[in-house]
């Protein structure tokens, strides 16, 4: 059998898939964004309006600044979180059963649903909340803290709380093929601690930095549940104007939209990759 065959052959199952499930929808909301709509029913058309009401909106531009905003603020957070958590756990455990230990310990609260450990922060954070309690019992306040929940505070919170551990993996899956030896050589250089980390660890680890963030990202712009549950209405996403549209059977600039995000995102995603090249990295 020729080698090419049997390339063909191993990357069929998931090109097939990947046709089926991802290709084949967004062509058809690709198709559908431009057609015409009435409260009666959509109609095939070659039409912009979709588009073009789309982005000329000002609401839409609020909408996009908000999840950018969200995203950015989110990415930072997770990124300082996850790297200090995986520098830790690969260069100050030394036993490998307690790094498996604590590697657990971080993942097994993603064991359950997202959406009970979303819900799971309203008792907490609310008004007569279990952290507004101990803030009181502590002195630290005399009344409870009204801004933990039903704001972007209390989104942001759910997010990092969601999102961190796939900031981890990735970081601790890079830092984990740093030679110890290269740390070692530039101190015995004379490179203090921060510039070792600016100049050796950081640079090897890039490509786990890289896969965390677009992680986080696509995460965070492809959300609308905890904006919805944990903003109190106040706040909204691209998503959830998306499912507005959908509830209202606006199909067309509802696939209109999707296209956007679908459009936005990736440049996104193509704006980190040139940071590294993911995939060569991953093949070294």
């Amino acid at each position: 059998m020729p080698p090419w065959l049997v390339s063909w052959i191993q990357v069929s199952p998931l090109a097939l898939i990947l046709v089926l499930l991802f290709a084949l929808p967004t062509i058809l909301f690709l198709i559908v964004s431009f057609y015409d709509y009435d409260r009666t029913g959509i109609y095939p058309a070659f039409i912009f309006d979709n588009y073009r009401e789309l982005l000329t909106t000002p609401a839409t531009w609020r909408v996009y600044v908000s999840s950018l905003r969200f995203a950015f603020i989110v990415w930072a957070i997770t990124l300082f979180l996850g790297f200090n958590i995986s520098y830790f756990l690969i260069f100050h455990v030394r036993n490998p059963i307690t790094r498996t230990v604590f590697f657990l310990l971080c993942a097994i609260p993603f064991w359950t649903s997202g959406i009970i450990r979303t819900i799971a922060w309203i008792p907490f954070l609310g008004r007569n909340g279990a952290f507004n309690q101990i803030l009181m019992d502590l002195g630290l306040t005399s009344q409870p803290l009204t801004f933990l929940l039903f704001s972007d505070f209390a989104v942001i919170i759910t997010y990092v709380h969601l999102f961190t551990l796939l900031m981890i993996g990735p970081i601790a899956n890079s830092l984990s093929k740093i030679d110890p030896a290269l740390m070692e050589a530039a101190r015995d250089a004379g490179a203090s601690r921060w510039r070792t980390m600016t100049n050796v660890v950081i640079p090897l680890s890039k490509t786990g930095i890289t896969l965390g963030s677009i992680l986080v990202f696509t995460q965070v712009m492809g959300d609308y549940f905890v904006v919805r549950q944990m903003s109190g209405g106040q706040s909204a996403s691209i998503v959830s104007m998306l499912s507005t549209e959908i509830q209202a059977m606006q199909y067309p600039p509802a696939s209109a939209n999707a296209m956007v995000l679908v459009v936005f995102v990736a440049c996104l995603v193509a704006m980190m990759m040139r940071v590294v090249d993911v995939r060569k990295e991953l093949v070294k």
